[in-house]
């Protein structure tokens, strides 16, 4: 990047098979510009990746000033293609206060088209969003504002229930507020967000990385619920009990190490489901044919505050960090994870330093996950965050059609 102080940390394709919804303004756009926010900068900077994928070019930079006096955000976050533009979440405001929101990209130009939201009704917090196409609906998350988030977890602000908890219902087309889905106080930081591929399918899944309850994590599924929405918990993760003396001292007074599950993804098929602890180390596959019964299919470890878990190819070498940001291929073969969350956070969870790296899994058929002893990818002075794969992936593409 051109300027210090960018971290990059989700980005996105500008084109996907939203564009081939009958709606669609852009049906012929070439999937080959990533859009690539830095989170600390509110910069947004354009990428060319058709000459050579191997040197892709900067083609355009879009700067906070830009975001904020077209939108009143600031501080990107997560970047999908849609049918009628590129979105983009927005953490807050310029002044770190919120709201957080949605912002709109012209998918030919890139400029800043303005805020998306007509009527926010409840909504304050912004993260995540994501849409059921076949439903003109929009999901969208809650993490915090970036004052509340960016010199890592406030502990008085968390212990009072005072992050994210609940998931908001929006008419894509009107772009308007329909219902808040409370998950409860106690559930904090409602944050990763996978729908059904399918778009006859109305249902999806959301991470939560802790409850103030007893430091577990969940999985909750959002459906329909005859006219309305609604959520139901379907996975619990426990904490591990820990020795204070192994633990961070965000950690030590609780003697355990919570999941935080900071990242999930679905399968292409909806038929599988994987999740990330990044406390713990430990990474998950769940058999969710059943969305209201996912049952666990295979699991593996690596780093972890306390375990440190070794990879195969490097068995001497114990890692920090843990499973993280996760992406699936399209023919749900393999599954690439990295370590890093997001500097503030990387150092209050992992004081020692949580390296970079980056790792391949192979995922059965009928389910089952294993370790690739040959892929291991190390990033010296870098935090590895979110990957996409060229050809396209399991959190790139929406649909229209079944």
């Amino acid at each position: 990047m051109p300027n210090i102080g960018d971290e990059l940390h989700h980005f996105g394709w500008n084109a996907c098979s939203a564009c081939l919804c009958p709606y669609a303004p852009h049906p012929h756009t070439e999937r080959r510009y990533l859009v690539v926010p830095g989170i600390r900068s509110s910069r947004i900077h354009i990428i060319d990746t058709k000459a050579d994928p191997r040197k892709p070019k900067i083609v355009k930079v879009i700067e906070a000033e830009t975001i904020a006096a077209r939108t009143g955000y600031s501080r990107p976050h997560t970047v999908h293609c849609g049918p009628n533009g590129i979105f983009v979440s927005a953490l807050g405001a310029p002044d770190g206060d919120g709201p957080g929101g949605i912002f709109i990209l012209d998918p030919d130009s890139f400029d800043v088209l303005g805020k998306w939201e007509i009527d926010r009704g409840s909504q304050y917090f912004g993260y995540d969003f994501w849409w059921h196409l076949g439903y003109d609906t929009l999901i969208s998350s809650e993490w915090g504002t970036p004052n509340m988030v960016e010199k890592g977890v406030n502990p008085e602000i968390l212990l009072k229930g005072g992050y994210g908890h609940s998931l908001h219902v929006w008419d894509l087309r009107k772009r308007r507020h329909l219902q808040a889905l409370d998950l409860g106080a106690e559930q904090q930081m409602v944050l990763e967000l996978r729908p059904a591929h399918d778009p006859a399918k109305a249902y999806g899944f959301v991470g939560v990385v802790v409850s103030l309850k007893d430091l577990s994590a969940s999985i909750w599924l959002w459906h329909r619920d005859e006219e309305k929405w609604a959520v139901k918990k379907v996975i619990e993760i426990p904490a591990e009990a820990a020795d204070p003396e192994k633990l961070p001292p965000l950690l030590k007074g609780f003697k355990a190490v919570p999941p935080l599950v900071t990242d999930i993804n679905l399968s292409l098929d909806d038929r599988f489901l994987y999740v990330s602890c990044w406390g713990t180390g430990e990474f998950q596959q769940y058999d969710v044919s059943d969305p209201f019964h996912p049952k666990l299919t295979g699991k593996v470890h690596l780093g972890g505050i306390v375990r440190h878990a070794a990879h195969p190819r490097a068995a001497q070498t114990p890692l920090n960090g843990g499973p993280q940001m996760v992406e699936v291929s399209r023919d749900g073969k393999r599954v690439y994870f990295t370590n890093s969350l997001y500097a503030p956070w990387d150092e209050q969870f992992y004081p020692e330093g949580v390296g970079s790296w980056m790792v391949k899994l192979d995922a059965q058929p009928e389910g089952g996950i294993a370790l690739d002893p040959k892929f291991f990818l190390e990033v010296d002075g870098l935090r590895s965050h979110q990957v996409h794969l060229e050809g396209g992936d399991a959190s790139s593409d929406s649909y229209c059609y079944s």
